[in-house]
């Protein structure tokens, strides 16, 4: 698949000229700056882009019938961040900056994103990995398995976010981390 920048710029738009299954196709990727707890999405909002995220740092999340909010992933720079609902289909997490943020939106093409499987696949074991670590193993592992994935984002997110992140209360991950540090002595 070869991609050819057009010398179209647009305010934050700009035009992108690629070929998908041999035939030309125009896609328009937008620029959006976020300021740190800004919203991207919303859940319940019918929405047909994926995120690339240039810089700064993302979370998506939902919040159940008791207005808790259950953190789904974070997205640092060279993360893509997305619903994977349909675009027919209303959305299920919402999406907001933790810090200021930029990201280009791309539209939600499943044929280009069959292309992609590197990143998919890796986007796919990640969430796999997660999902059976949170029914499998203690707050410590967790954790740890937190540090390793996102290194460079620990000192950078409020730990109640972490612990939502990890499905522990903010006491769990304190004791947690308490624990990790007396292990790395």
């Amino acid at each position: 698949m070869g991609i050819v920048h057009s010398q179209a710029n647009l305010h934050s738009h700009r035009n992108v000229l690629c070929q998908i299954k041999g035939k030309p196709n125009l896609i328009i990727l937008t620029e959006i700056k976020l300021k740190k707890g800004e919203l991207l999405q919303r859940s319940g909002e019918f929405n047909s882009k994926i995120y690339h995220v240039k810089s700064g740092l993302l979370r998506s999340y939902s919040i159940d019938k008791n207005g808790k909010e259950n953190i789904f992933m974070f997205a640092p720079e060279g993360w893509v961040i997305a619903d994977t609902t349909s675009p027919d289909t209303p959305t299920v997490l919402f999406i907001d900056a933790i810090e200021t943020s930029t990201v280009v939106a791309l539209p939600k093409d499943l044929e280009r994103e069959k292309k992609n499987i590197a990143a998919l696949t890796k986007r796919l074991n990640v969430l796999q990995n997660r999902i059976l670590m949170l029914i499998s193993t203690h707050a410590i592992e967790r954790y740890e398995h937190f540090v390793s994935m996102y290194p460079n984002i620990v000192q950078r997110v409020p730990q109640r976010m972490i612990a939502s992140y990890l499905g522990v209360t903010p006491e769990t991950l304190s004791a947690a981390k308490s624990k990790h540090f007396a292990k790395s002595k």
